[in-house]
C-alpha cells in the first residue's frame, strides 16, 4: 500500500491505494495519525481512487481517524469511492457522519 499525502491551505490529502484490510491498516495508522497531529489541518481528505477492497478493519480505520480529526476541530472527507466501497460505507453508516463523494470532478455526494 502506498500512502501519499499533500498539504495545501491546511487541507491534508491522503491517497490510499490497493486494499484496506487489517494488515494494511496496521501499517498506515500511525503515519496518518502522526501527520494529522503534526500538521493540524482544517480538513483531511482520503482519496480512495486506488482502493478496490476494504474490510471491517478499514471501517475502523476511517472511524478512528474521524475521531482524531474531530478532536483537533477539523473536518474529514472521502473522495473517489467506487461502487463496492460505496456499499460498504452505506451499510456501516459512514456517510451519515463523514462527507463521502464518488466523483472528484463533480463531488457528487453519496446517500
Amino acid at each position: 500500500m502506498i500512502v501519499k499525502h499533500f498539504i495545501e491551505e491546511k487541507i491534508l490529502l491522503f491517497e490510499i491505494v490497493e486494499e484496506i484490510d487489517h494488515h494494511q491498516v496496521e501499517k498506515i495508522r500511525d503515519k496518518v495519525d502522526y501527520d494529522i497531529s503534526r500538521l493540524n489541518p482544517c480538513k483531511v481528505v482520503f482519496d480512495f481512487k486506488g482502493v478496490k477492497f476494504m474490510d471491517s478493519a478499514g471501517i475502523g480505520f476511517i472511524l478512528g481517524r474521524y475521531k482524531t480529526i474531530d478532536l483537533y476541530g477539523g473536518k474529514m472527507e472521502i473522495i473517489n469511492v467506487d461502487e463496492k466501497i460505496k456499499r460498504i460505507f452505506e451499510m456501516s453508516g459512514i456517510p451519515k457522519i463523514i462527507d463521502v463523494f464518488y466523483d472528484e470532478k463533480n463531488l457528487k455526494q453519496i446517500s
